[in-house]
């Protein structure tokens, strides 16, 4: 009997085929070019843009947290990183991108069984696009974030080159696997590595009791109620409470069953708006406190307003998103092994919502850590993290067949994220420029 070869199907060698064919699409050596266009429009220009649909009176908190470094502006600038790698030819192969991917986005937090994991934690800018893209703003940010912890240019340029290298070597590890082994896939490495033993560390410090002490002070009844510290965390009328109420009843069907019940045990007992990040800074941000078997049993639950990515202008041939939050949370599901359980969407007056646990067990890297072997450990453990979220989402094969065993690609993005956070750089002191000029308003608040 003969047996057709299934529509649509290649073979490992094949597929391994294709991925080297794209090097003449974009040598592997070119992945290094960057030199802003003649035409590249001011990177404030696209930040006040993005900024225009957001709560006014919270966007000099955002610009005032961009100013204090060259990293913290690049937190804040992934919409000029988009527009500048839209112009920069790519390879056409495609994975779910994190959108944001850099070393402040990668952290501890609790699965559903409880352990700690350490994965990528944001996916604000989450869309369907090319691989490259994510792993050049990752390496940019190790080095911006390296030179701010003091870093010479060297070992900066260095760990980002032991990123590519981890992320290369990792994806033609991925390439042998049987596609159910790589789903169930941790980064187990990361035990050895001091840096993210620290952050597993804060992560396991992190309780919702902690949160409780944190963000809470004593109300009637033996209650807790939200601290008043306006602007970054406040009371709303009881017309928007209402509103961000009514909210979770849509939400909670998007949870699958076992995790409605959870939720039904816990009961809302106040509500607050609270300013988050950086690049995020003027969306509507609401915290919500529930208490369930007791008053020792706290939940947090954070919904968190989604404009589209900033990738989605350049991207003209995706799929529209009927749901904003829901293409984050999808999205991060896609990219982690395993997710917050009460991960969900849901809608305010027209406006998309993520849903999920504020600071269940989270922590992230503290950047002045990022010293000497450390920025190298971290920076291996990060191209790990990136290539099983862009392996689980994309064809490993493939990535790996453009990818090779020898370090070109390794030394070509290493010398882009270089240029790149000069460009950073450069663009953090038109910011600088145009706050002391009085042309932007800051406000240099926590």
């Amino acid at each position: 009997m003969k047996v057709e070869k299934l529509p649509g199907f290649m073979t490992r060698e094949e597929r391994e085929n294709y991925g080297k064919s794209r090097r003449e699409v974009v040598h592997r050596v070119d992945q290094a070019l960057w030199a802003p266009p003649a035409n590249r429009r001011d990177p404030i220009e696209t930040i006040n843009a993005i900024s225009a649909t957001r709560l006014q009176d919270l966007i000099p908190i955002k610009m005032g947290r961009m100013a204090v470094s060259p990293f913290n502006f690049f937190r804040g600038a992934a919409p000029v990183m988009a527009a500048d790698l839209a112009g920069m030819p790519t390879t056409g192969m495609r994975v779910q991108m994190c959108g944001d991917a850099h070393v402040r986005n990668l952290g501890a937090f609790a699965a559903p069984d409880g352990h700690l994991v350490f994965d990528l934690n944001d996916f604000d800018e989450s869309c369907p696009g090319p691989w490259e893209w994510d792993l050049k703003r990752l390496a940019t940010s190790l080095v911006l974030a390296g030179e701010e912890a003091g870093g010479k240019h060297e070992e900066c340029k260095d760990a980002s080159m032991a990123l590519v290298s981890s992320y290369r070597e990792a994806m033609d590890q991925f390439a042998q696997m049987t596609m159910i082994d790589l789903a169930r896939f941790e980064v187990r490495r990361r035990t050895q590595v001091g840096t993210i033993r620290t952050i597993l560390g804060k992560a396991e410090r992190t309780t919702p009791k902690v949160t409780l002490e944190k963000l809470t002070c004593p109300a009637k009844g033996g209650l807790r109620r939200f601290y008043e510290h306006p602007p970054l965390l406040h009371h709303i009328s009881e017309e928007e409470e209402k509103k961000v109420l009514d909210s979770l009843g849509p939400y909670r069907e998007t949870l699958l069953p076992d995790r409605q019940r959870v939720l039904d045990a816990y009961r809302p007992v106040d509500i607050a708006f609270k300013v988050v990040g950086t690049g995020s800074v003027g969306t509507r941000d609401y915290v919500i406190l529930c208490f369930g078997n007791g008053l020792e049993d706290p939940l947090f639950i954070q919904i968190k307003e989604e404009p589209p990515s900033c990738y989605a202008p350049y991207l003209p041939d995706l799929p529209p998103f009927p749901h904003q939050g829901r293409r984050v949370a999808e999205g991060q599901h896609l990219m982690q092994t395993v997710s917050d359980p009460f991960l969900g969407w849901t809608m305010i007056e027209g406006r998309d919502f993520l849903v999920r646990q504020l600071a269940d067990h989270k922590a992230t890297l503290d950047p002045a850590e990022l010293q000497g072997a450390t920025l190298i450990e971290f920076g291996f453990v990060c191209g790990q993290i990136l290539a099983k979220a862009h392996a689980r989402t994309g064809d490993a094969v493939e990535i790996s067949g453009y990818c090779g065993k020898a370090d070109k690609l390794d030394k070509a993005i290493a010398q882009f994220a270089v240029a790149y956070a000069r460009q950073s750089a450069r663009d953090h002191e038109v910011l600088l420029r145009s706050i002391k000029e009085g042309k932007i308003k800051a406000k240099h608040q926590i």
